[in-house]
């Protein structure tokens, strides 16, 4: 190693914390890649005398580093907690998984009997579950009483393999008289979906002990949810269940509220952001009316809830003396309705835990309620037939698109919601906390070569779009065409021409690129790199996209065309229009298309009615566009 770096290691070692049992090299930002740059942590590991607990959060450990930690590991016998989040930062997901292995070995090989298990913050997917698989599975998990996986991109292959070795362990250790009794199990942000929540959901069942479940924002819908509901009434001490942003709509809503009747020791409800809707609200509301005396915290914010159900929770938290804070916001009450809510709680004497409803989306329209009990239902049937097929064989490692240094939050912070919950059920405040990023998530999320896909995703994301609110307007937007690839085209035509020669223009152009300016010591310079663009712009800019059927299926779904498969066409909302008239004046939109559009807009629609203003500057721009004849 060089003496520079020697020396900053030298001087990172020297802040090691040590505690009781404890060794502690948390935050150093360590950047550990082989056996030197271990060395002298390897020493104070070896001279550690009952070495219960290390740290090594927040450091970056290569393979060959792991690998020589794991070795000072195997005479540690009385090793009981592995605090190993985020500590993989930049390394190859193809690291990882043979470092948690020789990691794990060393525990299995010391005979350790470990409790708490954290590697949260390591984006290892599939494989890294993996590569813990064995450790899990073996007596070293016997004593397992915290697993905390929060934000590794398991997926729902992750999700699996971790249910069968929880389910192993557990059988093992009961043959012998002690089994497994896990207590706080913490898996948020790892895209488990239903098949993952429902393998999971089956291991909770046979284990029985637990107090915490934290799993939010990991897309599972009703399946998933009443899957998770059945387990919980088996583990009678839990304390938190915390599935915030997933979709629950209102039978997972049910399904929950019939499990907390089996349990008496719950303090903390968080079902926030989870769309359990009126009905389902109700129901939770009898629940806590009728139990949960130790109920502390209840969240049921932005799940779309009107003035009446929201006051019968309200109302069944009366005689809750240890309740701390009521969490209503995000609904749907309306100004009438959060007054009402304010009322009630001050003539409960209780108004100081009730929190902000600074959120609250106003009282939704009758037609609204009906379709939304629809989609409930349509929704549902779709997704038990979808889980109730055969499964097709485990798909490959999914890519990690997240960044490997990105911290999640603690469990009990507010989350942003996932795109498929956006997508489910649209809402401004979802879109704009989905981030920065939000044009790349929500492309992953859609497949822009399936054109009903695409156009039913344009039309939700512009359903919420408003002129007179900049910040969403803003958001639609981008979402839906980033405005970066209008400033690349006519770089790229410059710097790509060497390409126009080589495999020729339309080759080119099929790449979504991104260029990047990047400033140092003075000079500027420029880095091309790949990049997953917005909706349309990436399915138009996709080759075997097909482009005029994409037009005819959003003029179904806009009710300016008879569909033969008899589609119901949507609400059309200002939104709608606005954005597309957006989309059209765009360089990835082919202007052969504009007279189609424009040939439709020009009939007299009852549809269209509603939105004379919008329509009529949809139509202007197409008039504008269109070429003379």
């Amino acid at each position: 190693m060089a003496s520079d770096d020697v020396l900053t290691l030298a001087e990172s070692l020297a802040q090691t914390r040590v505690t009781e049992g404890e060794l502690s090299y948390k935050g150093q930002g360590l950047k550990l890649d082989d056996a030197a740059s271990v060395e002298q942590m390897v020493k104070e590991i070896q001279d550690f005398g009952g070495l219960r607990a290390l740290r090594l959060e927040g450091n970056t450990v290569g393979l060959e580093a792991a690998q020589t930690i794991a070795k000072a590991l195997e005479k540690k016998s009385d090793m009981q907690c592995c605090h190993w989040s985020d500590m993989f930062t930049g390394r190859l997901r193809a690291e990882i998984p043979p470092a948690l292995v020789s990691l794990g070995d060393a525990l299995i090989l010391a005979g350790a009997r470990l409790q708490v298990l954290d590697l949260s913050d390591n984006a290892f997917g599939p494989d890294g579950v993996k590569g813990i698989e064995k450790l899990l599975r073996s007596s070293a998990c016997h004593s397992l009483q915290e697993l905390r996986l929060n934000n590794c991109g398991m997926g729902i292959g992750g999700g699996k393999i971790l249910a069968a070795a929880l389910t192993m362990c557990h059988r093992e250790s009961s043959a012998i008289g002690a089994p497994l009794r896990l207590k706080i199990f913490i898996a948020g942000r790892n895209r488990l979906e239903n098949d993952g929540a429902t393998a999971l959901a089956q291991a909770f069942q046979l284990i029985g002990s637990l107090e915490e479940v934290h799993m939010p924002q990991n897309g599972i819908n009703y399946p998933g949810v009443t899957a998770l509901a059945t387990a919980m009434q088996h583990n009678p001490q839990l304390r938190v269940l915390n599935l915030n942003d997933n979709t629950f709509t209102k039978r997972g809503a049910i399904a929950m509220a019939q499990a907390l009747k089996h349990l008496r020791s719950v303090q903390v409800i968080n079902f926030g952001d989870c769309l359990v809707r009126s009905e389902g609200a109700s129901a939770l509301a009898e629940t806590v009316n009728e139990g949960l005396s130790l109920l502390k915290e209840l969240n049921l914010s932005f799940g779309e809830i009107t003035e009446e159900a929201a006051l019968e929770v309200a109302r069944s938290v009366r005689h809750k003396e240890h309740l701390e804070k009521l969490d209503l916001n995000g609904n749907s009450l309306g100004e009438e309705g959060c007054e009402a809510l304010r009322e009630l709680m001050e003539s409960m004497n209780m108004a100081d835990k009730l929190g902000s409803l600074s959120d609250d989306e106003g009282e939704p329209d009758e037609d609204d309620e009906e379709d939304e009990d629809e989609d409930d239902d349509v929704e549902e049937e779709e997704e038990e037939e979808e889980y109730g097929e055969e499964e097709e064989e485990e798909e490959e490692e999914e890519e990690e698109k997240s960044e490997l240094h990105q911290y999640s939050t603690p469990p009990s912070a507010p989350r942003t919601p996932d795109v498929s919950s956006f997508l489910s059920f649209p809402s401004p405040d979802k879109l704009l906390r989905l981030g920065e990023k939000r044009s790349t998530l929500i492309q992953q999320q859609v497949d822009v070569l399936d054109v009903s896909k695409t156009a039913e995703a344009f039309l939700k994301i512009a359903s919420i779009y408003k002129v007179e609110d900049e910040e969403v307007k803003s958001a639609v937007l981008e979402s839906i065409a980033d405005k970066r690839i209008r400033e690349m085209v006519a770089f790229l035509k410059t710097i790509l021409v060497y390409e126009e020669g080589r495999r020729g223009r339309a080759a080119v152009l099929k790449i979504t690129l991104e260029v990047e300016v990047l400033r140092e010591h003075g000079e500027v310079h420029l880095r091309v790199i790949s990049v997953s663009d917005a909706v349309l712009s990436k399915a138009f800019l996709s080759p075997s996209f097909q482009g005029l059927s994409f037009v005819s299926r959003l003029l179904v779904m806009l009710g300016l065309l008879k569909s033969e498969d008899k589609l119901k066409p949507v609400k059309v909302v200002p939104g709608h229009l606005q954005c597309l008239e957006h989309a059209v004046k765009q360089s990835y939109f082919p202007p052969e298309h504009i007279p189609v559009l424009n040939a439709f807009l020009i009939r007299q629609n009852q549809s269209l009615e509603i939105c004379s203003s919008a329509r009529d500057q949809l139509k202007l721009t197409l008039q504008k566009l269109t070429p003379e004849s």
